[in-house]
């Protein structure tokens, strides 16, 4: 399978889940988790919205760059993103792992990692338009 079709898949499911959470969240949890709970949560979402379509880029990219070394990181920067730092406020927010708070700046830094890789791409990748 084509690498892009890979990130294509797991945008699509991250944006789903995200998408899930939201409803639950505004629907499920409104009054259940404490107000603070409740940001982080949301917070969780917001930012796996933003970076599943930002890997959605990516990924439409990577199919037209298939050798692009920038777009590999890039992608595998936000994928890590939402795992550690998504994955990690949901799972102290929703399951009560406080353990898991210090790995919540890793995933930031991933996802700024990812960001700066995407432009480094858009800046070296030749045209083959």
């Amino acid at each position: 399978m084509p690498i892009a079709k890979g990130l294509i898949a797991f945008a699509a499911l991250a944006l789903l889940l995200a998408t899930a959470l939201g409803a639950y969240a505004s629907h499920g949890l409104e009054g259940v988790l404490a107000p603070r709970a409740l940001a982080s949560l949301k917070t969780a979402i917001e930012y796996q919205f933003y970076h599943g379509l930002g890997l959605l880029a990516v990924a439409l990219l990577a199919d037209r760059y298939p050798q692009s070394r920038w777009l590999k990181v890039s992608a595998a920067l936000f994928i890590a993103g939402i795992v550690l730092f998504c994955g990690s406020l949901y799972a102290t927010t929703l399951g009560g792992v406080a353990v898991l708070g210090p790995v919540t700046p890793v995933g930031g830094i991933a996802f700024m990692g990812a960001w700066v890789a995407l432009a480094v791409a858009a800046l070296t990748e030749k045209n083959r338009g």
